[in-house]
C-alpha cells in the first residue's frame, strides 16, 4: 500500500499536470525502493498513472496514429478495404505540431559548423514538410478544392520530408564519429581497468546506441518518403512502405517513453 493518503493525492496531482511526469517517476521509484509491500493493485495502478502520462503528450498520441496508419498500409498493400480505409482515415487524425522553435533554439557548445548547417536545415525542411501537409489535409477533408494544387503540395511536402531525413542521418552518422572517438580517448585513459565500470564511458555508450536507434529510424522515413513518392514503385511496395512507417512509428514511440528515474544514493 502506499504510505499515506498524500501520497495518493501526488500522483493523481501528477496525472492531471503531464510537465511533472520526472517527479511521478521518481515517486513511483521511491515506493518502490521503500520497504512496504506493495500489492498487485497498486503497483498497476502506479504503472497505469505512467502509461497515462505517456499519452497525455500530443506527439505520442500522434505517433500511435502512425503506427496505425502504416499498419494499416502494411496490411492492404495498397488494395481496397478495411484496411485502406483505415489507413486514410488514420491519417486525417493526426495533429500538427510546429518544430519552428528549433530552428533558433541554441546548440550545444563545440558542436562543428557543418552539423550545426544540418541541424538548422534538418529543421527548416522538417517545419515546411508539416506546414505543406496540412494542404493536404484540408483537401481530403473538403475544405481546400484544388485537388492538383493539393497533390503538387503534397509531393514538394514528400520531397522535403525526404531532404530532412537525409540531413537527420548525416548529422547521426556524423555524431557517431564524435562519440567513438571520445570513447576511444577514455578506454585509452582507463588502460586496463574495466570501462563498463566507468560512468562516462557508460553515458557516451548510452548516447552511441540512442544515436544509432536515431539514425536506424531516419533511413526507414527516407525509405516511407521515398516509396510514397513512388520514386522505385517495384522496390517500395505500399507493404514495404507500410512496414518501414510502422516499425519507424514504433521506435518514435519507444524514443518518447519516460526515461527511468535515477537512483538517488541516501
Amino acid at each position: 500500500m502506499f504510505q499515506s493518503t498524500k501520497q495518493k493525492n501526488e500522483i493523481i496531482l501528477y496525472i492531471i499536470r503531464p510537465n511533472l511526469h520526472r517527479k511521478l517517476a521518481d515517486l513511483c521509484f521511491e515506493l518502490e525502493k521503500s520497504g512496504e509491500n506493495m500489492n498487485t493493485l497498486d503497483a498497476t495502478r502506479a504503472e497505469l498513472a505512467l502509461a497515462i502520462l505517456f499519452l497525455n503528450k500530443a506527439e505520442a498520441r500522434d505517433k500511435i496514429c502512425r503506427a496505425i496508419q502504416y499498419g494499416s498500409k502494411y496490411l492492404s498493400n495498397g488494395e481496397p478495404g478495411t484496411a485502406q480505409n483505415v489507413d486514410k482515415t488514420t491519417s486525417l487524425a493526426r495533429k500538427f505540431v510546429n518544430d519552428l522553435h528549433a530552428l533558433i533554439s541554441p546548440t550545444p557548445q563545440g558542436t562543428p559548423l557543418p552539423i550545426v548547417a544540418l541541424g538548422k536545415s534538418k529543421n527548416a525542411l522538417m517545419s515546411t514538410f508539416l506546414f505543406l501537409d496540412q494542404f493536404v489535409w484540408l483537401q481530403r477533408t473538403g475544405i481546400y478544392k484544388n485537388k492538383e494544387g493539393a497533390e503538387l503540395i503534397g509531393k514538394i511536402s514528400l520531397y522535403c520530408w525526404m531532404a530532412g531525413s537525409t540531413c537527420t542521418s548525416l548529422i547521426e552518422l556524423a555524431e557517431l564519429g564524435r562519440l567513438s572517438a571520445s570513447m576511444k580517448k577514455i578506454e585509452k585513459k582507463l588502460n586496463n581497468t574495466d570501462k563498463y565500470q566507468n560512468e562516462e564511458y557508460l553515458l557516451k555508450l548510452k548516447k552511441a546506441n540512442d544515436r544509432t536507434l536515431a539514425l536506424v529510424k531516419a533511413v526507414m522515413d527516407l525509405g516511407v518518403a521515398a516509396g510514397l513518392l513512388q520514386l522505385a514503385p517495384n522496390k517500395l511496395t505500399p507493404r514495404v512502405v507500410g512496414g518501414l512507417g510502422f516499425l519507424s512509428s514504433l521506435i518514435s514511440c519507444y524514443q518518447l517513453l519516460p526515461s527511468p528515474p535515477k537512483t538517488k544514493t541516501p
